[in-house]
C-alpha cells in the first residue's frame, strides 16, 4: 500500500472514529449544558482551561519530536519512546502539580478550585496518551488510539449520566471526566506494547540530545499558551461565570473540530520528515501539495457553513446560551485558519525551523495579550474572539512564509478557489433552508 493510500486509509478510520467520538462529546457537552446551566458551565469551562493552561505546558514539544525522532532511519524506537514517555512523566508531574497550588491565588469559588484539584488527574492521564500517539502515528496504526478513544468517550457518557441522574453536582461531572481520561490512557498503553517497549529511562545523553530539539518548541508553545487559552483565563477575572460558560460553550464546538487537523497534520509529519532528511524536496512538495489542499477542502466549507448553521448548533448543544451562536460565528474563522496552520506548524519542525518560529511565537504573544487585555474589558465574548481569530491569522501566515520561503515552493491556490466557489453555492442553498430545523 502506498502512502498516500495508508494516510488516507488511517484518516478515514480516525474520521470515523472521531466522528463517533465527536457526537459523544457533543452529547456530553449537551447534558452539562442543561444541568449545569450558564453559570455551572462556566465554572467547568474555567476549570478546563486553567488546566489547559498547565496541559500545553507539560507538553514541552516532546510529542513533535518523538513523532519526528521515530521516523528516522535505523533508530532505537524503544529507546527514543521509553526516554521520552519518562521526561513527559517528569515534567507533567511537575507543571500539574502546580495547577491546584497556584489556583488557590485565584478570586474563584472553593468549587473551582476544588474542581482544578480532581481534575489535574484527567489531563495527567491526557498527557501520557499523548506521549504514546506518536507510536501509533510513525505505524499508521491510528485505528487502536481510535478504539481507545471511543472506549474512554463511552465511560465519559456513562459516568456524566450517572452523576446528572443522581443529581451529584460539578465536582462528580469533573470525577466522570478524569474517569474517560484513564481509561483511555490505559488501553493506548496496552496498545502500545505491540510495537514498543516501554520503561522508565533516565539516559542523560537522549535527553540533551531531545532538549536540545525540543526547547525551541517548549518556549514556543508557552507562547502559545498566551493567545490560546488566556482569552478564557482573563474572561473569568472581568466578568462573572454566566458570561465564561456562554464563551466556553461555542469554544468547546471549537475544540471538538480542531481535533481533526491535528489528527492529519500529525499523520502527514513523519512523511515531510523522512523526505527532508533524504532532501528528496519533489516527494516533500508533492506531500505538503496535497496536504494544503485537503487541509482547505475541509477548512473553507467548514467556515461558510457554519455562518449559516451556527444557531441552530448552538440550540442543540446549548439551547438556553443566548449569544453563543453569534460567538460562534466569529470562532469558526478561527477553526478554518487552525487547519492550515497545524500543516505549516507541523512542517516547521519537519524543516528544523523551530528557533526562527519560536521568535514569531512570541510576536504574537505579545501582540495577542496586550489585544484581549484591551477587548475584552470592553466588548466580553467577542472580544475575546474577535482576537482569537487575529491570533490563529498572524501564527498560520507566519509559519506559511517561514515553509514556502525555506523550501522555495508555494502552494497552489486553485483547490482553494474551487472550494470558495463550491462553498459559495452550498451558502446560497443554506440561505434558501434558512429557517427550517437542522
Amino acid at each position: 500500500m502506498s502512502y498516500t493510500r495508508k494516510i488516507a486509509h488511517n484518516t478515514i478510520i480516525q474520521i470515523i472514529g472521531k466522528g463517533i467520538s465527536t457526537v459523544i462529546g457533543v452529547i456530553v457537552i449537551a447534558m452539562l449544558t442543561r444541568y449545569l446551566g450558564q453559570s455551572g458551565f462556566g465554572q467547568y469551562t474555567t476549570i478546563m482551561a486553567f488546566l489547559q493552561f498547565f496541559g500545553v505546558l507539560v507538553d514541552m514539544g516532546l510529542y513533535i519530536i518523538l513523532v519526528k525522532k521515530i521516523s528516522e532511519p535505523e533508530v532505537d524506537q524503544d529507546k527514543i519512546v521509553s526516554n521520552i514517555f519518562t521526561l513527559r512523566l517528569i515534567s507533567a508531574v511537575i507543571f500539574l502539580g502546580l495547577a491546584p497550588v497556584i489556583v488557590l491565588f485565584f478570586p474563584y469559588p472553593d468549587i473551582v478550585k476544588w474542581g482544578v484539584l480532581i481534575t489535574t488527574l484527567s489531563f495527567l492521564s491526557i498527557t501520557l496518551n499523548q506521549a504514546l500517539a506518536g507510536v501509533f502515528q510513525k505505524h499508521l496504526r491510528m485505528d487502536k488510539v481510535v478504539i481507545a478513544e471511543v472506549i474512554g468517550r463511552v465511560i465519559l457518557i456513562g459516568a456524566t449520566y450517572f452523576a446528572i441522574r443522581a443529581d451529584l453536582g460539578l465536582l462528580w461531572v469533573m470525577g466522570a471526566v478524569v474517569a474517560g481520561s484513564l481509561v483511555n490512557f490505559l488501553i493506548t498503553f496496552v496498545f502500545s506494547r505491540q510495537f514498543v517497549s516501554i520503561k522508565l529511562r533516565f539516559d542523560l545523553d537522549v535527553w540533551k540530545t531531545i532538549i536540545k530539539e525540543s526547547w525551541p518548541i517548549a518556549l514556543s508553545i508557552a507562547f502559545n499558551l498566551v493567545y490560546f487559552k488566556a482569552d478564557t483565563i482573563i474572561l473569568s477575572l472581568y466578568y462573572p461565570s454566566e458570561v465564561v460558560g456562554i464563551y466556553g460553550a461555542s469554544y468547546k464546538v471549537l475544540e471538538v473540530l480542531t481535533t481533526l487537523p491535528a489528527m492529519f497534520a500529525g499523520l502527514v509529519l513523519p512523511l515531510l520528515t523522512a523526505a527532508w532528511l533524504v532532501a528528496d524536496k519533489e516527494r516533500f512538495k508533492r506531500v505538503l501539495k496535497k496536504a494544503f489542499d485537503a487541509m482547505v477542502l475541509m477548512a473553507v466549507p467548514l467556515a461558510i457553513g457554519t455562518l449559516f448553521l451556527a444557531k441552530p448548533v448552538m440550540d442543540l448543544v446549548a439551547p438556553e446560551f443566548t449569544d453563543s451562536a453569534r460567538v460562534l460565528q466569529v470562532l469558526i474563522f478561527a477553526a478554518a485558519t487552525i487547519f492550515i496552520g497545524n500543516l505549516f506548524g507541523n512542517t516547521v519542525v519537519a524543516i528544523n525551523k523551530q528557533k526562527t518560529m519560536m521568535w514569531l511565537y512570541l510576536g504574537v504573544a505579545i501582540i495577542s495579550l496586550i489585544g484581549y487585555l484591551i477587548f475584552i474589558p470592553r466588548y466580553s465574548y467577542f472580544g475575546a474572539a474577535g482576537m482569537t481569530v487575529a491570533s490563529e491569522l498572524m501564527v498560520t501566515i507566519s509559519a506559511g512564509l517561514i515553509v514556502c520561503l525555506t523550501v522555495k515552493a508555494w502552494p497552489s491556490f486553485k483547490v482553494l478557489v474551487k472550494s470558495l466557489l463550491a462553498s459559495g453555492v452550498m451558502a446560497f442553498v443554506l440561505y434558501l433552508l434558512a429557517g427550517y430545523n437542522i
